[in-house]
């Protein structure tokens, strides 16, 4: 670490002797929760959750006409979960969370190299995940085009990992990480355009998963999965909507046939005066029909911000909902500007599956949400809490009877944000 300190004194010296610009700067994040029902169903007998945790984050970006260079160093800790006096970091959290270059390349072309996040569009399928302590990345090369309001990535990732420390010559090349939809290999082609009230853009993606033969060892070629869709967003006055139109064809991870599988979205807000913002929506995400095994017509949404759509307490496609029966979510919202740096959010979200379970029910109840945020000088305060009114369906598709569950599942939270600037050349 002290050498990396160096380093970046290094280079803070350095750019007011150059044509470069060099910026420092950080992020504190303690959040704590009570989790009671948070992700999932609690039962009656079990202990509500609570704890604290904490991400830190060093940046330091350096620029010059020729390139960009970006690294983010990122630890992730919970309080108290490191014995006193321990010589380590018990849980091994410390992380390169990014490390990129910007190369320009000339005539509105460009090369990014490295391991970066990912965030087209409202994060619906590709987004970095901000409100997760770890947040997500990928390690990926990128060739990109701008030119007025046209946008164009091209990009490509091959993902090894190397276990045998003697050298990789022997290894090969199978990929053993797996979980969370890890993939092999990657490609993708995005397309934007801008006009005057409106934006549309196009996005197609393929991704790899590692298959092995029956004994787990051998590798047995890749799994393709491809995604395909658009995302529109218009925008004229105080009204805005937003189109989200995905479908899912190929294999899943472990050769799973994938067909008919689609997302459908539509969001609407109004900005009823300079106080109050509006808001409505629908989401359509396909599920599998009770019966269905030769193939798979759940679409899941991979890599995307999925905490900002189906409700916060995280109930679907948080690490959890893969191929199953879909689903259906209907909401509204409204955002109040309390004060110069305070604003209220409430927003209530209707559940229901896509497809019906195997009882036949599809209702799965009703989630209200509520973030209070006030910034103060140099940082900000977020307070929320939110309730899950279970229906029947929820209970049969978490696993746990009425009986055995809590009559109350909710969850509370508050978070610090801190964001320093320690240092900023072209200033």
């Amino acid at each position: 670490m002290k050498r990396i300190y160096l380093l970046f004194t290094v280079i803070a010296l350095y750019g007011p002797l150059s044509n470069a610009q060099f910026t420092l700067d950080g992020e504190f994040r303690p959040r704590t929760e009570l989790r009671h029902g948070f992700g999932s169903l609690i039962a009656d007998d079990a202990d509500a959750g609570f704890g604290v945790s904490t991400r830190i984050r060093l940046n330091a970006g350096y620029a010059v006409e020729a390139y960009k260079f970006y690294v983010s160093l990122q630890d992730v800790m919970v309080w108290g979960e490191n014995r006193q006096l321990l010589p380590d970091d018990e849980n091994n959290s410390f992380a390169v969370f990014e490390a990129w270059a910007d190369i320009n390349l000339g005539s509105g072309f460009s090369s990014k190299l490295g391991r970066q996040t990912l965030d087209y569009d409202d994060q619906r399928i590709l987004g970095s995940v901000g409100w997760t302590q770890q947040g997500r990345n990928h390690d990926a090369a990128i060739l990109k085009y701008a030119k007025e309001k046209f946008q164009l990535d091209l990009g490509l990732a091959y993902s090894q990992d190397y276990d045998n420390p003697s050298g990789f010559q022997s290894v090969g090349t199978a990929y053993n990480t797996t979980g969370f939809f890890s993939y092999k290999t990657m490609q993708y082609l995005y397309l934007k355009e801008n006009w005057k009230n409106l934006s549309g853009s196009l996005l197609l993606l393929n991704n790899g998963f590692q298959n092995f033969e029956t004994d787990g060892t051998k590798p047995d070629g890749l799994s393709n999965l491809q995604t395909l869709g658009t995302h529109l967003d218009y925008k004229k006055g105080s009204f805005g909507a937003a189109l989200n139109a995905y479908l899912q064809t190929g294999e899943r991870q472990g050769a799973v046939d994938v067909g008919g599988a689609y997302l459908l979205g539509l969001d609407i807000n109004y900005k009823a005066s300079p106080k109050v913002g509006l808001g409505a929506g629908m989401e359509i995400i396909s599920g599998n029909d009770v019966g269905t095994s030769d193939k798979t017509e759940a679409f899941f949404p991979l890599y995307g911000t999925n905490h900002k759509f189906n409700g916060f307490m995280d109930y679907f496609y948080v690490g959890n909902h893969a191929n199953s029966v879909g689903l259906f979510d209907v909401h509204v919202s409204a955002n109040f500007k309390l004060g110069e740096k305070s604003s209220l959010l409430l927003k209530a979200l209707n559940f229901s599956g896509d497809q019906p379970l195997p009882s036949g029910e599809k209702s799965l109840g009703t989630e209200i949400d509520l973030v209070f945020s006030q910034a103060f000088n140099g940082y900000s305060l977020q307070l929320g809490y939110s309730q899950m009114f279970a229906s029947d369906g929820m209970y049969e598709l978490k696993g746990i009877t009425k009986d055995a569950s809590a009559s109350s599942q909710n969850w509370a939270w508050a978070m610090l944000v801190i964001k320093p600037k320690f240092l900023n050349t072209s200033k």
